[in-house]
């Protein structure tokens, strides 16, 4: 097995007059954290939504696991175990947080119309919700409705819902948008605890975050690698200062 999980190759998406991604080469190494940084306007959204199928590219091509998945539509690569987390969408906000990863669990297992009808199968569910509840640090909100909880709670459930589907490439999509300093720090431990079992990559804004977790960096700017390596490496690179200060996102460091 191959130490490299997700590669691209050339990959490019271009949208009427303005090409957003701009002939990517991407490696990510199996049992990494790998973040994907940037000032606004540096296509790594874009590059987020090829790498999930939620975009056709227009060139190159995607590999994961050694297997050309460029054609491939997003339910498929889920089912290969390339998962992204939703930003809360993933969550029913009138149900527990315990059902609503239950559910995640029901539908990896394709049985989600017919959980009623077997008692036992329900208690090993709740048993493996219950489970991935403790792992986010929910377990004191397990019968809340997720409705209900702070923001911060609902990005955990988020992520309790996504390893439900028993991800092996974790993909997360700015998972500390909108959070407060306390729930930072528990958003960060969990990915680091999920890491440990897992391949992680993040598109982030917040660049402490990607400082104190991220084993390597790829930065891009107007659709293109600016530049790649540990976070050290590339926040010394005047390339990358320049690229942020002069879309006004300010410091690197």
């Amino acid at each position: 097995m191959s130490d490299i999980i997700l590669s691209t190759s050339g990959l490019t998406k271009a949208f009427a007059g303005f090409t957003a991604v701009n002939k990517v080469d991407l490696e990510i190494r199996r049992g990494s954290i790998h973040a994907l940084i940037g000032p606004n306007g540096a296509g790594k959204t874009t590059c987020f939504n090829l790498l999930t199928k939620f975009f056709t590219p227009t060139a190159g091509k995607i590999f994961y696991n050694g297997k050309d998945v460029t054609g491939k539509k997003p339910a498929d690569v889920a089912r290969l175990g390339l998962v992204r987390s939703f930003q809360i969408s993933a969550v029913f906000p009138k149900l527990s947080a315990r059902i609503n990863v239950r559910i995640a669990l029901q539908r990896k297992r394709g049985n989600s119309f017919d959980f009623w009808r077997s008692e036992k199968v329900l208690d090993l569910l709740d048993d493996e919700a219950m489970r991935l509840i403790d792992a986010v640090g929910l377990a004191p909100y397990a019968e809340t409705p997720a409705g209900e909880l702070s923001y911060g709670r609902k990005r955990a459930l988020e992520i309790a819902t996504t390893l439900a589907l028993n991800p092996e490439l974790l993909l997360l999509d700015e998972p500390m948008a909108g959070l407060g300093r306390e729930d930072i720090q528990r958003i960060e431990a969990l990915i680091r605890s999920v890491s440990e079992s897992r391949t992680v990559l993040m598109v982030e804004h917040n660049l402490s975050v990607v400082a104190s977790l991220s084993d390597r960096i790829t930065v891009l700017a107007r659709g293109q690698v600016l530049a790649e390596g540990d976070y050290e490496t590339v926040s010394k690179d005047s390339r990358v200062v320049e690229a942020y200060i002069g879309s006004g996102a300010g410091h690197v460091h």
